[in-house]
């Protein structure tokens, strides 16, 4: 009898012809959190409280509580998260369809741009050299722009703040609207604190990944590590978000097949 798509799946995660590689960064108290301006609501950072650790208060028995905003760590963006999602069907983390949480991803390296340039913004140029070079990017894609931006593991380094702000790679508007009008993709993720670039509030529309995706139905992923292991193409993204009511955004574990 021949074998179902998904036990081969199973017997190619088992032989290790397809690996399996964790974007996610370790969630932890040290992991710096989103800041906005003082007169906005703040995220939470993580905080971790022990409950027990096999002693009086639980001698079998290691566990913890913990606590932390929806957008902590690395974590999905869904369309409520935004006002111009705010009254999109299927707009929240237990809502979103479940079908679309397994998708393809293209992984757009600019990180020698961005090693150049912390502002640095993904431009309709460098989605046309990916294209020349991978083919074009099909709908319901993952785009994921590597920067290496999580390689700075220093806290300060990675949140890259000064007087006028953050400083941090992502899109620019006109590539966000043609991924969005012209390719079709579920989302867009990056490796910075932010699907936008740190200076995005000064761009048309401000903060344009979050109004137009999020407007258009589409998701978000921040804090990825490890992009530089992804091929260009051919990788599956794993990204189920925990399912909060009405939630707009949690810490999720994103998972990428790769055939090895």
């Amino acid at each position: 009898m021949a074998h179902s798509v998904l036990s081969q799946l199973v017997a190619a995660l088992a032989t290790e012809q397809v690996r399996v590689i964790d974007l996610t960064q370790t969630l932890s108290p040290e992991f710096p959190t989103i800041a906005l301006p003082p007169e906005l609501g703040q995220c939470w950072p993580f905080r971790l409280e022990e409950i027990s650790r096999y002693d009086e208060r639980g001698s079998a028995s290691y566990w913890n509580n913990f606590s932390c905003g929806e957008h902590t760590g690395t974590h999905f963006d869904a369309p409520i998260h935004w006002i111009s999602g705010r009254y999109l069907p299927n707009n929240s983390v237990d809502t979103v369809k479940v079908q679309n949480l397994f998708a393809p991803a293209c992984v757009i390296d600019c990180s020698q741009k961005a090693a150049a340039d912390p502002d640095y913004l993904l431009t309709n140029e460098d989605i046309a050299a990916f294209e020349a070079a991978h083919g074009r990017i099909p709908a319901g894609a993952w785009v994921l722009m590597r920067t290496d931006w999580s390689k700075r593991v220093d806290p300060v380094s990675y949140v890259n703040a000064n007087h006028t702000g953050q400083h941090t790679p992502g899109p620019s508007t006109d590539a966000i609207r043609f991924l969005v009008e012209e390719r079709d993709v579920l989302g867009f993720g990056s490796e910075s604190i932010g699907t936008d670039a740190g200076q995005a509030d000064h761009l048309k529309p401000p903060y344009p990944c979050h109004s137009l995706m999020h407007g258009a139905g589409k998701w978000g992923l921040q804090c990825l590590t490890n992009l530089d292991q992804l091929p260009a193409t051919g990788a599956v993204l794993v990204t189920p978000p925990l399912k909060i009511l009405n939630g707009s955004g949690s810490p999720l574990r994103v998972l990428a097949l790769v055939d090895a």
